[in-house]
């Protein structure tokens, strides 16, 4: 593993255990195993260091998140499940998510970290405008908000919030039930 990795791992899984507040980069070195002064020396400051976690948070998402866009079908007798796998597994490691909330809410109030979360979403939500198009949504900008947005809750509900952590088969028929609503409208 990258020396990189390791600190961006270290740092996603102390915002996750101990919040913002308990990440630095002195903690960082101790929870990874390195020498005092490593993680300073690879990301010199603190902006620095909350910047290569988002990168390599987003990296991380990505790749579950790939099963679900795969370009293989973009058909609602198939999608659903595939999103519903790629969610779950995006449930089941709180870690993650959880410390993605904390770089969320430091964006709100440090601009730099802003300019990277904003491009990080744009990453998740361009395929999923270009999978609703495939779908052949009428508004796929708009749809692809509300896909992503449904997500969102669904996660911050069963991590943060009072709500159970749903299973693959519940996922599945609420985003059937989501996608379906999206793409065939009542008259």
């Amino acid at each position: 593993m990258k020396r990189s990795d390791l600190v961006a791992d270290t740092a996603i899984t102390l915002l996750a255990e101990r919040g913002m507040r308990g990440l630095t980069h002195r903690a960082v070195d101790e929870a990874a195993g390195l020498p005092p002064g490593s993680t300073s020396n690879l990301a010199r400051t603190r902006a620095a260091l909350l910047e290569l976690t988002l990168s390599r948070l987003t990296e991380l998402e990505m790749r579950a998140l790939a099963g679900a866009y795969g370009e293989e079908s973009y058909e609602l007798s198939v999608l659903p499940a595939r999103m519903a796998e790629a969610l779950h597994v995006q449930l089941m490691d709180r870690r993650r998510t959880l410390a993605r909330y904390e770089l969320a809410l430091e964006a709100t109030r440090r601009p730099e970290l802003r300019r990277i979360y904003d491009a990080a979403g744009r990453r998740f939500r361009d395929p999923a405008v270009a999978m609703l198009a495939a779908m052949g949504s009428r508004d796929p900008v708009r749809h692809a908000h509300t896909l992503v947005a449904f997500g969102e809750g669904l996660m911050f509900d069963a991590i943060a919030g009072a709500g159970p952590v749903p299973t693959v088969p519940q996922l599945e028929a609420a985003l059937r039930a989501l996608l379906s609503g999206l793409l065939h409208p009542p008259a």
